[in-house]
């Protein structure tokens, strides 16, 4: 696994010089701080119209008469949409020019238009014809339909009503199971649904008579669609966070000459088939499928749940197992010449995400390979080992040889080529500027990638992958820029913890945190400090562009992201180091981290504040009670406070124990000693000693950290008298992502602090 990740230096802050301690200044004396509600409320308008960029395909290249080829590259982005309190996704595209080597000149063509009730939509192999899975709004007292379209390069030629054919119900558009995969041929479509669900009736259903005339009399023989009877309130399992409309998957495919749609059989029953595509020659179906029993499980973010890779022949529908059927697989992408299979691994249960191993299954020998394995410990100038939830959809180079990925390299992302068959690794963005980078897609060793830093919103990058020996050659041109956001600083900087609380398995570990701070106005001389450890616990914040730490750093906070260890990018032994010391290990990075910038940096020591959600609003509740001198206003978003009586009514159960320290097994029930040992690594175990104000924000369908749990704190904060406060999000989850949710938190976030940090 030889790696050519070169490092490339790393901005830091200059040395303050040490200074005689300043004489105690008047709080109107303090750097001012944008305090002005309609200020706040343009300076997010303003940030917030910065678009994602979600996806990206190359239509085939076309030569011109003077032998130059060039491409469309169709782009998809996602804006947040104040007045409308949506998200609005719309597409631009653009021309590339190339001479195979290299790009000669790339620009956009028209204007951006806004995509409307689009779920899925796939280009085929050939680029000939697109697919696309459409909602289209009911009419009056009619539920939401679902059509599947194909699009050639002139017209719609076909549309089919799903709802209608009533096969299935609603189609799958997230990214956990849903795919829309088009056969090789390009006749057939594959896709996901949910198992159509018989109708169900009360025992005391009364019927219309029909004229005394019976079933015998007419000679019709009773419908197999009857209502059952008694089955109205049967439970559903779902799979959780994200999830919840997401219970039995089949797997579909569409005649697209015929009209015809097929649910394929042959798929165990204990399996919930999802990220399927056709096997080489059209014969079957290759899946994932997670095991079901003996009950779901949350599958949002959770990199370990128990599945495998197995192949279902259309003809016999038998079903074959291709993979190891002990850990946890996904993401199985198929190279461009048919012959093999690449997919990410990781262990079953313990932590929900994990350094991955990347492996490879050879379709004509059946053999299956490691090409990666998980990487003890993150060291510059090698690979960093695998943190990531998918591999990019297209992911291939033209060879079938090699691929391309990102990956978190520490407090970075960075995009990676991997030859699979000597399993040596090369780093595309060595000699790019840092922050995140994300692979889009590959299409004839054309790569497509994103790039953010903390003041630079997402931009798009092109590249041609240069031959094997020279990827590191990578030269980038940017297609669409974003000016950077003025007034922020940002840099890295590397903490190691102190001897007596060093690991006693895994010692030498040191971790990252990222600064935003001022870098104009008043309030870059000593601005006050926002604390923000990332949730997870097993996540981590990259150099790239985020909303909410932007804002604040342009309001005249400095902003101080965590990665402390257990966090990705940093080696499996980072990762493997926090279960079981949640609450002690994590915090003390945080308030060492905290401390060392306080001493270090220019900051105002006097106004400090803690925000974070789920694993980070944990945290934060724990610094709160651990180190109360510290802190003097607090937000979090639907955090864990209280390891014990969550474990009975979230989506991960196997979480609760699994960080705790404990051993999870389905059929475990926790014994006195294993709930003192929850409670006692949560932050209800401080409450008594919290005394900063406390701002919460609640998720009422949040099934991974249920609203309870913030209550729970809530009433306990309201009873010791600590000023706190409430907001509860109806229609929103764990996330909080609705965009009215999202910017009503930011506001009050904002309003909270200021108020209590005496801003």
């Amino acid at each position: 696994m030889g790696g050519a990740a070169r490092r490339r230096p790393r901005p830091s802050f200059p040395e303050v010089p040490a200074l005689a301690p300043p004489p105690p200044r008047r709080h109107d004396m303090e750097p001012p701080v944008l305090s002005s509600t309609e200020e706040i409320v343009e300076l997010y308008r303003e940030l917030s119209r910065h678009p994602g960029l979600s996806a990206a395909c190359l239509g085939p290249d076309i030569t011109t008469q003077y032998g130059g080829k060039y491409c469309s590259l169709y782009t998809e982005w996602s804006q947040r949409d104040l007045a409308r309190a949506e998200n609005v996704k719309f597409c631009r595209q653009y021309l590339i020019f190339h001479d195979g080597a290299s790009v000669v000149y790339s620009g956009p063509a028209g204007t951006c238009s806004e995509i409307k009730d689009e779920l899925l939509s796939r280009e085929s192999p050939s680029g000939a014809l697109k697919a696309v899975l459409r909602k289209v709004p009911g009419k009056e007292n009619e539920k939401e339909k679902q059509f599947l379209e194909v699009w050639d390069q002139n017209r719609k030629v076909k549309s089919i009503d799903l709802t209608a054919l009533d096969k299935h119900g609603s189609v799958y558009d997230d990214d956990q199971f849903g795919c829309l995969a088009w056969s090789h041929s390009e006749t057939h479509l594959l896709y996901v649904a949910e198992k159509k669900r018989p109708k169900a009736e009360s025992f005391f259903q009364s019927k219309a008579p029909e004229l005394g005339v019976s079933d015998e009399d007419t000679g019709h023989p009773k419908k197999d669609d009857a209502p059952l009877k008694g089955e109205q309130f049967v439970y559903h399992e779902d799979w959780g966070e994200a999830l919840s409309t997401r219970s039995v998957p089949v797997l579909c495919a569409l005649d697209i000459e015929g009209s015809s749609v097929s649910v394929l059989e042959g798929v165990p029953e204990h399996l919930s088939p999802g990220q399927a595509f056709w096997s080489p020659g059209d014969t079957g179906v290759v899946f994932v499928g997670w095991w079901h029993e003996p009950f779901r499980l949350g599958l949002r973010h959770c990199t370990n749940r128990r599945s495998a890779l197995f192949y279902v022949d259309l003809t016999g529908g038998r079903c074959e197992l291709l993979s190891e059927d002990t850990r946890a697989v996904w993401s199985p992408r198929l190279s461009p010449d048919r012959c093999r299979i690449v997919y990410l691994e990781n262990d079953a249960l313990g932590p929900h995400q994990q350094c991955s191993r990347l492996r490879m299954y050879d379709w004509y020998t059946k053999h299956t390979s490691t090409v990666l394995e998980a990487v003890p410990r993150q060291a510059w100038g090698a690979f960093p080992g695998i943190y990531c939830g998918a591999l990019p959809v297209l992911c291939w180079a033209a060879d079938s040889r090699r691929l391309v990925l990102d990956t978190a390299q520490r407090s970075q992302q960075d995009v990676f080529v991997v030859d699979t068959v000597t399993g040596t690794t090369t780093s595309l963005t060595a000699d790019a500027p840092q922050g995140s980078w994300s692979v889009l897609t590959i299409d004839r060793d054309l790569l497509v990638a994103r790039f953010s830093t903390p003041c630079c919103p997402p931009t798009l990058k092109v590249a041609m992958l240069p031959d094997t020996g020279r990827e590191a050659q990578t030269r980038w041109v940017c297609l669409q820029d974003a000016p950077p956001v003025p007034g922020i600083s940002w840099g890295v900087r590397t903490l190691r913890p102190p001897l007596e609380q060093e690991h006693p398995q895994y010692g030498g570990l040191d971790f990252d945190a990222i600064l935003l701070r001022p870098s104009e106005g008043p309030a870059a001389q000593k601005p006050p400090l926002v604390v923000m450890p990332h949730g997870g616990p097993h996540s981590v914040f990259t150099a790239g562009w985020m909303l909410y730490p932007a804002a604040l750093c342009r309001m005249g906070f400095a902003v101080l992201l965590v990665n402390y260890r257990g966090s990705l990018g940093f080696g499996q032994d980072s990762v493997a180091s926090l279960p079981g010391n949640v609450g002690m290990q994590d915090v003390h990075d945080v308030q060492l981290c905290v401390e060392r910038v306080l001493q270090e940096e220019s900051l105002d020591a006097g106004r400090v504040a803690l925000v974070g959600g789920s694993h980070g609003g944990f945290l934060a509740c724990h610094l709160l009670g651990q180190f109360p001198d510290t802190y003097h206003a607090c937000v979090v978003r639907n955090p864990v406070v209280n390891i014990a009586s969550m474990v009975a009514t979230t989506d991960i159960p196997d979480w609760c124990l699994t960080e705790t320290g404990l051993p999870y097994t389905p059929d475990a029930l926790p014994d006195p000693a294993q709930w003192t040992e929850m409670l006692r690594k949560s932050p209800m175990c401080y409450v008594d000693r919290v005394c900063a104000p406390v701002l919460l924000l609640l998720g009422e369908d949040d099934r991974r950290v249920p609203p309870k749990q913030g209550l729970e704190y809530y009433r306990a904060l309201k009873a010791r008298g600590v000023p706190t406060r409430l907001l509860w999000y109806p229609g929103n989850n764990h996330a909080l992502a609705g965009v009215e949710a999202e910017a009503d938190g930011f506001m009050n976030m904002a309003l909270w602090l200021l108020k209590h940090l005496r801003c």
